[in-house]
């Protein structure tokens, strides 16, 4: 075998190296669906049967809150939360609609150490924040308590924050907020309570107000429930000097379709 022959025999090998690893973990942990647990092909996040069950959020939507509508009323409808008490951020989307079927996927992303999810939830993001993301100066992520921080090992909201960021070449500040307070688990409170819970927890670090000055800002967080954590981060990035404010999540809660 000549030398030229044998070097482009090795360059092969070590090009093909990434391949035969991924394949030979694939066979040891093979992967499985983020919602129910069952084998699926790598290049997925969900089997079949889970993705039919995940409900995505489509037009018409609450020009503010972007709660789905069971029917178009116009363009610049808003819901009546919207109308009685305007929101402090200038539009939220998400992508889908919180329930059984969504939760497990963002369970398993937030807490089972899935953050391979990331990048499949960011491309839905994408689809259903298309309008926010182009408006867009800074994407900046919901921040988490550095107790909380070092307990899951990343921000969840911030991974989600980067890959729209990659796919959609918006720059993202990761550290536009901090939050300075530990505050209790939020599950099961009301909006009054969560407001309660997280006021004064969230800030602009002065490092970053020059960053923030004037820019209009995506907010970038996992599920939305009552909006009273991307409140405080809206009023928090005010404060701080941006502009206009606009909130992506994965999912939100739907508890009603009102016109």
């Amino acid at each position: 075998m000549s030398l030229r022959s044998a070097s482009g025999r090795t360059r092969q090998i070590v090009a093909l190296g990434p391949v035969l690893f991924w394949r030979g973990l694939d066979m040891l942990l093979p992967p499985r669906c983020a919602s129910c647990g069952g084998l699926i092909d790598g290049a997925h996040l969900l089997c079949i049967g889970c993705w039919r069950s995940i409900t995505q959020i489509t037009p018409p939507l609450c020009a503010g809150c972007g709660l789905p509508f069971d029917f178009d009323v116009g363009a610049d409808a808003r819901c009546a939360d919207c109308l009685a008490e305007p929101p402090v951020y200038h539009q939220a989307r998400a992508a889908l609609v919180y329930d059984d079927a969504s939760r497990s996927v963002i369970l398993s992303f937030k807490h089972g150490d899935r953050s391979d999810s990331a990048q499949t939830l960011a491309r839905l993001m994408v689809q259903a924040g298309r309008d926010q993301i182009i408006a867009a100066d800074l994407l900046v992520p919901v921040p988490l308590h550095q107790h909380r921080l070092f307990a899951r090992r990343y921000n969840q909201s911030a991974l989600l924050a980067q890959a729209i960021g990659k796919l959609t070449d918006r720059p993202v500040l990761v550290d536009g907020l901090h939050r300075h307070r530990a505050t209790a688990s939020q599950g099961r409170l009301g909006r009054r309570q969560r407001l309660r819970n997280v006021a004064g927890a969230i800030a602009v670090p002065q490092s970053r107000r020059e960053a923030l000055s004037g820019k209009r800002v995506l907010l970038i967080d996992d599920v939305m429930t009552t909006g009273a954590t991307v409140s405080v981060c809206a009023r928090a990035l005010h404060r701080g000097g941006a502009g206009l404010v606009d909130i992506l999540t994965i999912a939100r809660v739907v508890r009603s379709h009102s016109g």
